[in-house]
């Protein structure tokens, strides 16, 4: 009986401990996209000063990141809350703000910098390296990739990302930064959501090819897909990192 109970108290020590590394935090990819000539004023406002107001109201800055083939004038950025309803009183803060207030009426006095602004919230996917701050020298490139899973697949298709696609990336010289699953606001099944780091656009390419051909790849995605394909659809975006995003 002593042993069963210490064998208990172990198990429940090393479940709770799991628990507590969970990262529970919610999530929010927002993408702005500018009036023609107006992200150079939006990206200085946002160095200058909505990072450092974020922070004050309890939103974290993940990181922030321009496409190189930037045709919408658009900038991505993930943040992160302690939770939904955390947000909801951040953002009402953050709009309230005095300094916020001042900075906005003053940046656009030649007229509004953003047209439209679409969000995203997701929660990080259990499989996912840990989501931190990380620069480093040479800046990298990275990539943000979307699928859409086939009905039903989604699980599926997770537990492939888990089991095998992961080490495979890491292997042929990718790195995995953070994966997350989306929160829809109906019965939407969720998508999954992930961004690659790479040495540059041209490097993460040639890692995608070599990927591909790789036979344990390829005997996993055959095994995965017995009962048909997992994927509906699958984007891809190349994006630079901002001089003041926390993730380079």
């Amino acid at each position: 009986m002593k042993t069963l109970f210490t064998l208990f108290i172990a198990i429940s020590l090393t479940m709770a401990a799991f628990a507590q590394k969970q990262d529970t935090r919610y999530y929010e990819m927002r993408i702005y996209y500018c009036h023609p000539d107006k992200l150079p004023d939006l990206l200085t406002r946002f160095r200058n000063h909505t990072t450092k107001i974020f922070e004050r109201h309890g939103m974290t800055n993940v990181g922030y990141w321009v496409p190189t083939d930037n045709k919408e004038n658009a900038l991505y950025y993930v943040l992160s809350y302690p939770s939904k309803e955390a947000r909801a009183d951040s953002w009402k803060a953050f709009g309230a703000d005095p300094e916020w207030k001042t900075v906005a009426a003053e940046s656009e006095k030649n007229g509004k910098i953003v047209a439209k602004v679409t969000s995203i919230f997701m929660n990080l996917a259990d499989f996912s390296p840990a989501v931190k701050a990380q620069k480093k020298d040479p800046e990298r490139v990275f990539e943000l990739r979307t699928y859409t899973a086939s009905p039903g697949k989604l699980g599926d298709l997770q537990t492939r990302f888990r089991d095998h696609t992961l080490k495979l990336f890491k292997k042929h010289g990718m790195e995995n930064v953070a994966y997350w699953t989306t929160i829809e606001k109906d019965t939407t099944q969720p998508k999954l959501v992930y961004i690659l780091a790479h040495k540059s656009e041209e490097a993460g390419k040639a890692s995608f090819d070599a990927f591909r051909k790789d036979l344990k790849w390829v005997k996993a995605r055959d095994e995965s897909e017995k009962n048909g394909k997992l994927t509906v659809e699958v984007k891809s975006m190349y994006m630079k990192p901002t001089d003041f995003s926390e993730i380079k």
